[in-house]
């Protein structure tokens, strides 16, 4: 029952608040309209709101202060994901440069951190060469290397844990955003995910901060899940960057917190972290700027195929709960060697489509 009464908690209020953030993006023009926004990826015909990370982060906030309240870490939480929440608001409304949106991505990372939110260690999946300088037979140390400083009392600067824990939280708001593709398919990879994650923290159910973290990844669940109803094709609402990075800075944040499940949630958003390294591999590549717009990730190869929208969203979900459960199943150095597995299988899968479809195009 203490699990239940947050996700609903914050189901209940999703369900209610996506609707009204509709009239309101309707209202004051928080619109994708496609008449005037020209991406290269634009699917849908109609004017659509954006605006979807205002239900979502206000059903998790108030869900998450009524049934935990305020902590260290919960703050921190609060505090990056309403900077990415408006960042996102501001992008909707006026398309902001990639820069400034990069930018406000670290600055929300930074907080969380500040605010606690690092990894000292993870699991060493390599533990079979044995131990080394900066980790022990089982564990990598991330903590090794500390810049201690006073300010209203004794902190450290831990290098290797806060830098890389920048990196992921960054990495994984920007994987999550290119995950968003067609109509409900980046909220169903979400929601699996954090299911994944709450599974993971029952596992040490007899830490009271998992227990915390479990309810966490369930009430982002209740609130993705009540956001969802609305985005499955045929979408009544977008994402848009609002929701996409504060769910990315979620998972990321609760992987954290969930005794650095960094390889669980990795393994679980396995394709549409890969798809996001190779598209930006591949814009590199053709001189093109990371960042740039094209139709050449997964979901718009699919849709080259002749898959529908709601097709292409329930494999993509499908594929996330295999995986997931083969991350609650597996230890940390198979997990290891089923992720690499189910990459080559993607990027050579994104090769064959990228040639294919190109020789179909020129043909």
């Amino acid at each position: 029952m203490s699990f239940i009464i947050p996700f609903l908690l914050a189901l209940g209020i999703s369900l209610i608040a996506t609707p009204i953030t509709i009239f309101y993006a309707k209202k004051y023009s928080f619109v994708d309209n496609p008449k005037k926004h020209k991406h290269p990826a634009i699917l849908h015909k109609k004017i659509i709101p954006r605006a979807g990370g205002v239900p979502i982060f206000l059903a998790f906030a108030v869900a998450a202060l009524l049934t935990i309240g305020i902590t260290k870490a919960i703050s921190g939480i609060f505090l990056g994901g309403l900077i990415l929440v408006i960042i996102g608001l501001v992008d909707d409304k006026i398309d902001l440069n990639n820069w400034w949106k990069l930018a406000g991505q670290i600055l929300a990372a930074g907080v969380a951190i500040g605010f606690g939110v690092g990894i000292s260690f993870i699991t060493n999946p390599l533990h079979i060469f044995g131990s080394g300088s900066f980790w022990t037979e089982e564990v990598l140390r991330l903590d090794v290397w500390r810049i201690p400083f006073n300010f209203l009392g004794e902190h450290s600067i831990l290098i290797l844990a806060d830098l890389f824990a920048l990196f992921w939280i960054v990495w994984v708001i920007n994987m999550v955003n290119f995950s968003s593709g067609v109509d409900g398919q980046m909220p169903g990879i979400v929601l699996v995910t954090l299911f994944v994650l709450f599974a993971a923290s029952l596992r040490f159910a007899v830490d009271p901060s998992q227990l915390v973290v479990a309810k966490l990844a369930l009430i982002g669940a209740g609130a993705t899940f009540g956001f969802l109803i609305y985005n499955f094709y045929p979408a009544k609402i977008f994402p848009g960057d609002s929701a996409s990075y504060f769910l990315g800075f979620l998972i990321a944040v609760v992987a954290i917190l969930s005794g650095a499940k960094v390889g669980a949630a990795i393994l679980v958003m396995t394709i549409p972290l890969v798809d996001g390294v190779f598209t930006i591999f591949r814009r590199l590549a053709i001189g093109k700027s990371p960042f740039s717009d094209d139709r050449n990730h997964l979901q718009h190869l699919l849709l080259g195929l002749g898959w529908g929208q709601r097709r292409i969203a329930l494999f993509y979900w499908l594929l996330c709960a295999i995986l997931g459960a083969v991350a609650l199943l597996l230890p940390s150095e198979e997990k290891l060697f089923a992720g690499a597995v189910v990459a080559v299988i993607v990027i050579g899968g994104l090769l064959w489509l990228n040639i294919g479809l190109s020789t179909k195009a020129r043909g």
